[in-house]
């Protein structure tokens, strides 16, 4: 018979004990922030209809680059991102979430592309929303960009030195009525907006001068070179949008923000965001490419209910700023989690032996027991190097007459005869 493949499909991902225990110690990391920014940890289903994670008529999976399957007459879909399953979740509890409610997920999302470096078909994402009923103040925005800088802090082993650009939807949006732009015109123009960096400057000025024109090109170019305030007076609108600008920027000094800049470039999103909008990249590891972002959503819940969401939110791809991390991190310190190995001489000494590992886990200490009896006592120390135990606790004959135990320490190889009790002290 064959043997099947032990390596798992292109683009979903399997870590190593050390590794997964690394990967948990930085989540766990991001998660506090949120936990003591007040923000409710929400877990929702991976699995959704497919009406609800697409409007496509084509339900095919080249077409929507999602995971679709059906069950008797029902379509469905594994998850894609969590703003989806957020919508559904916030329409169908409305009444009772309260207002402005704070959201986080953490989980597994699927996305049927092409995997590539960087590019995972299943990958972990990081969720955080500030929804409020009919409104939202922008100084939320700032308070997601706060949090977003203090989770990229508390993990600087992964993204290093980094910059979180904030652009303006709502700006753009202004501005492009005051040039009288077609919707067509102005789409066009958002999307070499939004690709500026990539485009050498040669590249972006000619594509902005054939979609709408040398005149008004010209006038889009300027934001870039001479800021966005000598537009002040164009119209009310855009008015209202350089000073929302301007109290975002002024917020995040006060609130101690160091590493956000004003990049009017930064668009994300250009049939989704419609405010403030926001991306970070790590400056120390450019390779990583983006390492999250979000913005501004005006109609969160409007395929589910007739009741206005208005949203800021934040993702955070950890997947990619893990998976590359793991080339470069000395994982020694996570090789184990065990505090001490339980050695049994003999078979008559399992039972105290046993009575000794509850005592030992009861009190908070990780113990793993060594059980094949049979086994020489050789293999049971080698056991107790491999997964780097700190401590072995060695049972034999004397000690279970004793009620003691011989606590080794591993790393020095010095033993002692001690009690429970003093063998939790000193592990402990």
């Amino acid at each position: 018979m064959s043997l099947k493949p032990t390596k798992p499909l292109s683009g979903f991902i399997e870590l190593l004990p050390a590794q997964q225990r690394f990967v948990n110690a930085c989540v766990a990391k991001m998660q506090e922030k949120l936990r003591i920014a007040g923000f409710e940890y929400i877990d929702l289903p991976a699995v959704e209809r497919a009406e609800v994670l697409t409007d496509e008529t084509d339900w095919s999976e080249t077409a929507t680059q999602m995971y679709l399957f059906q069950k008797g007459d029902t379509k469905m879909g594994l998850r894609y991102d969590g703003t989806v399953g957020l919508a559904r979740f916030v329409a169908g509890h409305l009444n009772s979430l309260t207002f402005p409610c704070r959201l986080t997920q953490f989980s597994k999302r699927y996305r049927g592309e092409r995997s590539q470096k960087g590019r995972f078909r299943e990958f972990y994402q990081l969720d955080m929303d500030i929804l409020g009923l009919g409104g939202l103040s922008s100084n939320y925005d700032a308070e997601i960009v706060k949090l977003a800088a203090d989770i990229y802090d508390s993990i600087s082993e992964l993204v290093g030195d980094y910059v979180i650009n904030f652009g303006s939807r709502t700006f753009w949006g202004a501005f492009a009525k005051t040039l009288n732009l077609s919707k067509e015109q102005s789409d066009t123009a958002f999307v070499l907006i939004d690709k500026k960096e990539k485009l050498d400057a040669e590249e972006f000025q000619s594509g902005l001068r054939e979609a709408i024109g040398e005149e008004c090109a010209e006038l889009i170019l300027s934001v870039f070179s001479d800021g966005y305030k000598k537009l002040v007076g164009r119209s009310s609108e855009l008015d209202a949008a350089i000073a929302e600008l301007d109290d975002f920027a002024n917020l995040l000094t006060s609130m101690g923000v160091k590493k956000a800049r004003l990049n009017m470039a930064t668009m994300r999103g250009l049939g989704y965001y419609d405010g403030i909008v926001y991306e970070a990249y790590s400056l120390t590891y450019p390779e990583i490419g983006s390492i999250g972002g979000g913005g501004r959503y005006g109609n969160l819940v409007g395929k589910f209910s007739k009741t206005s969401v208005i949203g800021s939110g934040y993702a955070i791809g950890t997947s990619r700023m893990m998976m590359t991390a793991l080339e470069r991190i000395d994982l020694s310190e996570y090789e184990s989690n065990v505090d001490t190995a339980v050695l049994v001489m003999g078979q008559g000494q399992v039972e105290y032996a046993m009575s000794v590992l509850a005592r030992l886990r009861d009190a908070g200490i990780v113990a793993v027991p060594y059980l094949d009896i049979d086994k020489k006592f050789k293999v049971q120390v080698e056991f107790a190097d491999r997964i780097a135990a700190r401590y072995s606790v060695i049972i034999g004959e004397d000690e279970a007459a004793g009620k003691t135990v011989t606590i080794k320490d591993m790393n020095t190889g010095k033993q002692q005869i001690a009690t429970v009790e003093q063998a939790i002290k000193a592990i402990k």
